[in-house]
């Protein structure tokens, strides 16, 4: 049990809570009394962070190391910044580099790896005009076998990014009722095949604006139906991906409830070094942004806590409406909510002291404190 100052519900700021935590779940919370002994710690307390596009960090990138330890310690790295659960995400690669990723995933689930909810498969089924940094030698329709792999519950929940000018209607309605939520990206589709996507099943846009057919005014694209249908869209708000005023006509049209922040995060996530390979190239740092040679944005070094930051300090999001884009969309996108995304009664003790400049003083992950930096 322990006092925090500030906390941040669903129902908004409480002062002076306190909080029981018991085997990982927070069991009671409410206004501490007067006279107590328990401990208090001075700052915000914030949900953990849910992060649904994750290549990689710490050095590694599921891409090249498709095992458990490599997930654990990916979850790890992104841990000191705030991610409490994570989809590690296998970009466009082989089929034998699908199947290790979900045999992996299988693993990190048995051995109860925490934080490791599921996969998200971002491509291969994507388009050639939009690849960004994806390898077009693996980009391909959808076939039966990796539909089959997709589909297996023992992989949690599985998430997909895929271009609906490649992928039919009937595919997506045949994986939506699967249960995968699928989204929608790299691609240069219609804003017909967008909706016709989106009627059959579809939830959602990975990183909004980057990588997918333009607004314009008589031709939608992709991000136009985004910003007009009722869905789910993530964003890297890092300063090079979008323009912050970009991102806040994003937040504008979708809301707290729709709009959900993510890194997109690359093996130099959480590490200072400067230089990855990455397929038959490399990716540079430059700062904090992440090109190949040629230029091109290669996913980023971001991490949530500095997504979180940056939505507060350059687009002039409040920090609880920056939180919940961090914590609680992202869980109830997923079907999760009941149990991830919040602090409340009966959710997974998963939660953060910040300080005053959004600094993570203290982390627990189901009820265990993992870090302490003051």
């Amino acid at each position: 049990m322990f006092v925090c100052e500030q906390v941040l519900t669903p129902q908004g700021w409480r002062q002076q809570q306190l909080i029981t935590v018991d085997n990982g779940i927070i069991t009671a919370m409410d206004t501490a009394p007067a006279n107590h002994d328990y401990p208090v710690y001075k700052g915000q307390l914030v949900p953990g962070f849910i992060d649904i596009q994750v290549n990689g960090g710490g050095g590694l990138l599921f891409n090249q190391e498709r095992n458990p330890a490599a997930l654990q310690k990916i979850m790890a790295a992104h841990r000191e910044h705030g991610t409490t659960a994570m989809l590690p995400t296998l970009i466009t690669d082989s089929y034998d580099a699908m199947r290790d990723a979900a045999a992996a995933m299988k693993s990190a689930r048995q051995q109860e790896i925490p934080g490791i909810i599921g996969v998200h498969f971002e491509g291969p089924w994507l388009s050639t005009a939009r690849k960004g940094v994806h390898s077009e030698q693996f980009i391909r329709p959808p076939s039966e076998d990796e539909i089959a792999l997709l589909s297996d519950p023992e992989l949690g929940t599985v998430l997909v990014t895929l271009a609906p000018e490649n992928v039919s209607p009937e595919t997506i309605q045949q994986l939506a009722e699967a249960g995968i939520k699928v989204f929608l990206g790299h691609s240069d589709a219609t804003a017909a095949q967008v909706n016709a996507a989106l009627d059959a099943g579809a939830i959602g846009f990975t990183h909004l604006y980057n990588a997918m057919s333009p607004l314009q005014s008589r031709a939608p694209g992709m991000v136009g139906t985004c910003l007009a249908r009722d869905c789910y869209a993530g964003l890297i708000v890092d300063g090079y991906h979008v323009d912050p005023q970009a991102c806040q006509v994003a937040f504008r049209a979708k809301g707290k409830e729709q709009m959900m922040l993510v890194t997109d995060a690359m093996a130099l996530a959480a590490t200072d070094a400067n230089e990855v390979p990455f397929f038959d190239t490399r990716i540079l740092r430059d700062g904090d942004k992440l090109t190949t040679p040629d230029g091109t944005l290669a996913g980023s070094c971001l991490t949530m806590i500095a997504a979180v930051r940056n939505t507060v300090q350059q687009c002039q999001v409040s920090l609880a409406d920056a939180v919940e884009m961090a914590s609680l969309t992202p869980a109830r996108m997923l079907g999760l909510d009941h149990l991830l995304g919040s602090i409340e009664v009966g959710k997974q003790a998963d939660f953060m002291l910040l300080d005053a400049e959004l600094n993570i003083v203290q982390l627990w992950q189901q009820g265990t404190a993992i870090r302490k930096d003051a």
